[in-house]
């Protein structure tokens, strides 16, 4: 399954998504991915969770190349259960038109290796034209 968190900046976004990664890593018996842009959050999280920082992997420019960077993820760890990603926006070359296409490649990941993805959305709902929410779990 696919969760959203949505709001635009300063509307608490990166504090819920640490405070459930922090819960779900408690109550996982796989692994939890935390990819971010950079690693100012490595601290706020348990010790356990994977930190991805972005800015370590700068040739990482499009949506494509993120979705393969994924794949990587889950090709180097089967035990997978949740992979968070913060403010997907911020990340590469991401515009609100790229996102109808990458949530669903994210939901069909989600389908085919049985994990979880929570994405933050710097963004209002009306404003991500081409994204049918009832496919995926608003978590604010």
């Amino acid at each position: 399954m696919v969760k959203l968190i949505v709001g635009h900046k300063g509307s608490g976004k990166t504090k819920q998504m640490i405070a459930l990664a922090n819960e779900t890593v408690d109550n996982s018996k796989g692994s939890v991915i935390f990819i971010n842009k950079n690693s100012r959050l490595m601290y706020d999280l348990k010790y356990s969770i994977r930190v991805v920082c972005m800015e370590d992997f700068e040739h990482i420019t499009n949506s494509d190349e993120y979705i393969g960077f994924i794949y990587g993820i889950i090709s180097s760890d089967h035990d997978i259960e949740t992979i968070f990603i913060d403010s997907i926006l911020k990340h590469a070359d991401f515009s609100l038109g790229d996102l109808p296409e990458f949530l669903t490649r994210l939901k069909n990941i989600s389908k085919n290796y049985g994990m979880d993805f929570v994405v933050s959305l710097s963004a209002d709902m009306e404003e991500m034209i081409g994204v049918d929410f009832s496919d995926y779990e608003i978590l604010n």
